[in-house]
């Protein structure tokens, strides 16, 4: 049967035996493991049984095949039951499943990219829906294909505000490729749900918001059938599909028992289980054939040069506005990149992409996690996102950050309006933590470039680069330092300013590094030597160039960033020589900041070339 007509009984026999296969596998990985959520994969079994074994295409084989529908595990816990669906669709053999949550097995606690059928790593729980739309938005608008998404939830992380953001887009954007499934099982790791099994509460939530509702009975194979079905012929809005289950289905001193979350079944217990699901097993039900994906789209135009920047000495330019120019050049050159917005883009400049690729560009409006949690999903189906804000609201973010991190999603974000030199707005707009932010995930590119070139420059070499690269820009115009042909590998470093009798370091980047050129002339006239640094890259950062210049200047560093003082520029630096036992004073904003003058702020909390010289001259 494909995705109509009226199922036969061999059909319903084959899908009951495949959920009852599926809840045997997960308790028998899960009691392998000693750990797991053996309940929550009961739940789901027959939810995930129909999908992989009568409505999916795809080709298990080759999981990455780019016709295939695509599917996403948001409740990660129940990782078990993914694992199984796969083995039993033959990816890899049924014996692995007992390696579950071992070091020398990939098939982890929750699931990771490392495994070929994972496109995002998720366990996290409200992340998965952003993601799909993500992949929904590639398939309607760039793909152009018929592929859909399926995206299966629990019930609790319904509670999540980021599965609302994603809802509230997905309606906006008639993503009706797009069908997320609710596991209300009724119990949460602690206590009941709120709602529980208020299916109309739930209809009157999803529908609000847009959503054609399907409430079924979860356990029912032709219930679900046929609510795949009405969804893959529901046309301008996203399905979402409301199953009523029992957590522990099919084991009956488990079932619907609110003690049971995450607790794996030993000893006595497990054999019960194996036995009462193993009687439930019909003979003679037949194998299930898999629908196979269509052809994959056509390949894209081939990627071209981009063009240089074309800025002059005499010009003062933002980087802000330097990364919007540079962005909508990268969009000339390579039909893989996309951008997405929330709703700044007339301050980050991302509206010039957005001019000449409306078709490429996403608007998320006041919605930062859908952000970022989309561009992950664009990220898995081969796409460049730039998703740009303020890079104080990338904090809200933040665990979607930290989740791409563990993809390594080929995500690039672009924080802008960073530091108090952003003046007047005051603390609530100034991004004064998103380094130490960016730069603790493992894997992610943190890139500080100080001028228009530069910034150019960095957000070619962050498209090229492959993984989750985090680019900071402010809000000012600074002059142009570079000239065009200047390159800007990721890692490196630029020295300004050097001389043989240079005495100190001085380390800075953006808006700080004019700061820095200020007070070396100031020193240079006092008969000081000072040498300057635009650390431009700060994760991965040049130690190599650090401590050169650091041997040459006796051991002295002083940094100086327009960042909170723990986890920015200086502590990168004191990082990377600390141990060789150089000596690295720190300038940065030790308190909340007041409204101002960009100036008189950057004075006021002794960041500025004034400060600079001061601490120079009592450093030597």
């Amino acid at each position: 049967m494909g995705l109509t007509g009226t199922p036969t009984s061999t059909l319903t026999a084959m899908l009951r035996n495949k959920a009852t296969t599926l809840r045997i596998e997960s308790v028998r990985a899960t009691t392998a493991a000693g750990s797991g959520h053996p309940s929550s994969c009961c739940s789901a079994a027959d939810i995930v049984a129909v999908l992989f074994f009568s409505v999916m295409r795809y080709d298990p084989p080759n999981p990455r095949h780019p016709g295939s529908d695509r599917f996403i595990l948001s409740k990660g816990h129940a990782a078990p039951l993914l694992y199984a669906a796969w083995a039993e669709a033959g990816l890899f053999d049924k014996a692995d499943l007992v390696r579950l949550r071992t070091w020398d097995s990939d098939l982890e606690g929750h699931p990771t990219p490392r495994l070929s059928f994972v496109d995002v790593a998720t366990g996290s729980l409200g992340q998965g829906l952003s993601a799909g739309v993500g992949m929904a938005l590639d398939a309607k608008r760039l793909a152009k294909s018929s592929g859909r998404v399926y995206v299966l939830m629990g019930d609790g992380e319904s509670v999540e505000g980021s599965v609302w953001e994603a809802a509230e887009i997905a309606r906006h954007e008639g993503l009706d490729n797009l069908c997320a499934i609710v596991d209300v099982n009724r119990l949460g790791q602690s206590d009941p749900t709120m709602l529980q099994h208020d299916m109309d509460a739930y209809r009157a939530r999803w529908t609000g918001f847009g959503w054609q509702a399907i409430v079924v009975d979860g356990h029912d194979v032709n219930a679900l059938l046929a609510a795949f079905d009405q969804a893959g012929n529901t046309k301008g809005r996203p399905t979402v599909i409301l199953a009523r289950t029992l957590k522990g289905k099919g084991i009956s001193f488990v079932e619907d028992r609110p003690d049971w979350h995450g607790k794996p079944l030993k000893g006595e217990e497990a054999q019960k289980a194996f036995d009462e699901l193993t009687r439930q097993l019909q003979p003679n039900a037949g194998e299930a054939e898999i629908r196979r994906p269509d052809a994959p789209p056509p390949r894209s135009p081939a990627v071209t040069a981009m063009a240089p920047p074309a800025y002059q000495p005499t010009e003062l330019v933002a980087t802000r506005e330097a990364f919007g120019t540079a962005l909508a050049a990268l969009g000339a050159a390579n039909p893989q990149v996309v951008a997405l917005d929330a709703d700044v883009k007339n301050s980050t400049f991302t509206d010039r992409f957005a001019k000449q690729f409306p078709d490429r560009f996403f608007e998320n409006f006041i919605a930062e996690q859908n952000m970022v949690g989309a561009a992950v999903g664009l990220a898995a189906c081969g796409r460049i996102p730039f998703a740009a804000t303020f890079a104080c609201f990338l904090t809200r973010a933040y665990d979607f950050i930290r989740m791409a991190a563990i993809s390594h999603a080929n995500i690039k974000l672009m924080g802008s309006h960073a530091g108090v030199s952003i003046g007047e707005d005051g603390p609530s707009q100034m991004g004064l933590e998103d380094l130490a932010m960016m730069a603790a995930q493992p894997g992610v590119v943190v890139l500080y470039p100080s001028d228009a070139c530069a910034t150019y420059r960095l957000v070619e070499a962050a498209a090229a680069h492959r993984g989750p690269v985090y680019i900071r820009t402010g809000r000012p115009k600074c002059p142009v330092l570079y000239g065009p042909d200047e390159r800007f590998a990721i890692g490196g470093a630029k020295v300004l300013r050097q001389s043989p009798n240079d005495r100190l370091t001085i380390v800075a980047a953006g808006v700080t590094l004019f700061e820095a050129l200020k007070a070396h002339a100031q020193l240079q006239a006092a008969g000081i030597a000072v040498r300057v640094i635009d650390l431009y890259s700060i994760a991965p950062i040049d130690r190599a160039t650090l401590m050169d210049s650091a041997r040459a200047t006796q051991g002295r560093i002083l940094t100086v960033e327009d960042h909170y003082a723990h986890g920015g520029l200086g502590d990168a630096v004191l990082s990377a020589v600390g141990s060789e036992g150089i000596r690295v004073q720190k300038l940065a904003v030790r308190e909340i900041p007041h409204s101002g003058k960009p100036d008189e702020l950057l004075d006021r909390y002794g960041i500025s070339a004034r400060h600079i010289v001061e601490t120079a001259k009592r450093m030597l």
